[in-house]
């Protein structure tokens, strides 16, 4: 099927809820007003449908193709013509800097414009995708030299971008990598070494392709303190030389078969220093906290796709009949929607869904008002939910994005087993989602082993300033009493934490991924209430979409019933501590 943006949801979301529509009272998003936001999000949703779905299965199907004799990627039928309308739109602009290009719109019109590409083809999405962190990275990090060299292409789409960390060796310990950058005379460095997955390393879409690599000069110290971050050109600008950084293979993947996920072969190739010597990790992570957002929202745009396809399917598929009497009498059976098992997968997709956008799109403005809003106060708690829910977008979104698109599989049947129908394939796609970029567990780690602690807990404080602060102000907010529940669970573990991490950092460990969700569950049940309570005033002046708000309080009520009681066992999870997760010895996992 066609896929349909969810614009009313998105609206409904931005201008109704956030207050995203007043973004453009800010003098750095002047010019997004709520008709030009509005604007982003149907040609958005045009594009995604008309352009970029057409060429999904297509991408999966014959997948990038790699020339050992060349060293070089092609990329499946239509993706360049795909990409070409993408640039040729200035998508990859939309909330790039003004001075090198860029449109300087709020970011959380970019998140809006992820998701839907990220439901139509993920594996396209993922090379303008990357090209945004290493823009993020150059912009922040990078000389003036640097800067008026490659950003401008990048920001235009004429060029791409890559991030390069992991080693055949090491993934998250990037302590380990090898890689070495031996300085030259004129101010260069030349790079030795090899990285492995690296998404758009090589491909046909561009003319050039810009890495942003991690490596160690001489006499650097073995740890994470004693990286750098250099720019390596595949063609060196100045000359059009063609830069010793090639691609020695593709890796063999179960998804995302259009994105050309590369061993990339640095054999002395010219690069610079990006910020200063042995700083490269502060400069990854401007790339990698990027990253991680626009991961979580793959994760969105793949339940997304999912649930429209399996929404689709139930409707249409007769199987039995109602168990409250025939629905479709003049039929043979009823469509399968109206059995209560089906209901109950298909209300999880589409609850979960809208909630995992709120609390996506939740994020994306305060990453904006953290940067564009003039009251220091604001633009600060603005930071702190930012750097705090990073990790919980990143995770509780393709966590639940796979989750969702495997319930989506199980509302078809056999036939969503098949490659007949898309199920499969979106399936395959949002696996990697949990892995990459950190893998979820990481996340968990980095929310207990370092959010909560930054700044002296501020950022935890805030999170829950802000809680208690809309229970306070609302006194008659819808399901009050459940969020209120939720709420003390969450103090109630994080306190569990603060007692027990200190004294034994495996406690943090152990607890850590149902902490995390706990945290999820309880912000989207905020996100949920503020939902319903905006459905219930427009409903009572008799203004908007009646069905839509409806189904608003509908859903609302299905999260407090159905979903969000799941806070009570994750607390006893994180409350048992790791005593019987850590209690076999070698003996007893080969008994």
């Amino acid at each position: 099927m066609q896929y349909q943006a969810p614009a009313n949801d998105l609206r409904f979301l931005l201008f109704d809820v956030l207050g995203a529509d007043k973004l453009h009272k800010l003098e750095k998003y002047a010019d997004a007003t709520p008709d030009l936001m509005s604007a982003v999000i149907d040609e958005a949703g045009k594009l995604a449908a008309e352009v970029i779905q057409p060429t999904n299965q297509t991408g999966d199907r014959q997948g990038c193709q790699y020339d050992p004799q060349t060293r070089s990627v092609t990329t499946p039928d239509g993706f360049k013509e795909a990409y070409r309308k993408f640039v040729d739109g200035g998508w990859t602009a939309l909330d790039a800097p003004l001075e090198f290009g860029g449109q300087g719109l709020p970011h959380t019109l970019k998140f809006v414009v992820d998701e839907m590409v990220c439901s139509t083809n993920l594996s396209l999405g993922m090379y303008p995708g990357l090209t945004h962190g290493a823009i993020s990275a150059l912009y922040a990090h990078g000389s003036e030299e640097l800067k008026q060299t490659y950003l401008a292409k990048l920001i235009s789409g004429e060029w791409t971008g890559t991030m390069c960390l992991t080693e055949p060796q090491c993934g998250t310990d990037l302590g380990l990598i090898r890689t070495r950058a031996t300085p030259n005379n004129d101010g260069s460095y030349s790079l030795e070494g090899t990285k492995i997955w690296i998404t758009g390393g090589e491909h046909d879409l561009v003319d050039n392709i810009v890495h942003l690599v991690l490596a160690k000069l001489p006499g650097a110290p073995d740890t994470t303190k004693g990286i750098s971050l250099f720019v390596v050109p595949k063609f060196l600008p100045e000359s059009g030389e063609r830069n010793p950084a090639f691609c020695g293979g593709l890796e063999h993947k179960m998804g995302i078969k259009g994105s050309a996920t590369c061993v990339m072969n640095f054999e002395g190739a010219k690069g610079w220093l990006v910020g200063e010597p042995n700083d490269g990790m502060r400069a990854m992570f401007t790339m990698m906290n990027e990253a991680r957002l626009m991961v979580g929202m793959q994760g969105l745009g793949l339940a997304e796709m999912a649930y429209q396809e399996s929404l689709g399917f139930a409707r249409e598929r007769l199987q039995s009949r109602s168990l409250s009497g025939p629905k479709n009498p003049d039929g043979p059976a009823d469509p399968i929607m109206v059995h209560p098992d089906v209901r109950r997968m298909l209300m999880r997709q589409k609850v979960l869904n809208e909630g995992m956008r709120a609390l996506a799109l939740f994020t994306g403005h305060q990453l904006d008002l953290s940067v564009a809003h003039p009251d220091a106060g604001v633009r600060e708690t603005a930071d702190d939910l930012v750097q705090l829910l990073t990790p919980v977008v990143k995770a509780f979104l393709t966590d639940e994005g796979f989750n969702n698109a495997n319930t989506g599989l199980q509302v078809l049947g056999g036939s969503g087993f098949t490659t007949d129908w898309p199920l499969e394939q979106l399936v395959r796609d949002g696996r990697i989602a949990r892995i990459y970029e950190g893998t979820n567990g990481i996340q968990a780690m980095d929310l207990v082993g370092r959010k909560l602690s930054l700044k002296g807990g501020q950022l935890v404080r805030t999170l829950f300033g802000t809680l208690t602060g809309y229970l306070k102000d609302n006194p008659d907010a819808p399901h009050r009493e459940e969020l209120k529940g939720a709420i003390k669970a969450l103090e109630q573990a994080t306190l569990w934490l603060a007692s027990n991490a200190p004294k034994d950092p495996e406690q943090a460990g152990a607890a850590a991924t149902p902490y995390l969700r706990l945290m999820a569950l309880t912000v989207i049940g905020y996100l949920w209430s503020r939902m319903a309570g905006v459905a219930g005033e427009q409903l009572a002046s008799g203004e908007g979409n009646q069905p839509l708000l409806e189904g608003k309080q509908i859903s609302a009520r299905f999260y407090f019933q159905k979903l969000l009681p799941e806070i009570d066992w994750l607390l006893r999870d994180i409350e048992s501590g790791k005593d019987s997760l850590m209690a076999f010895s070698d003996d007893h996992w080969a008994a």
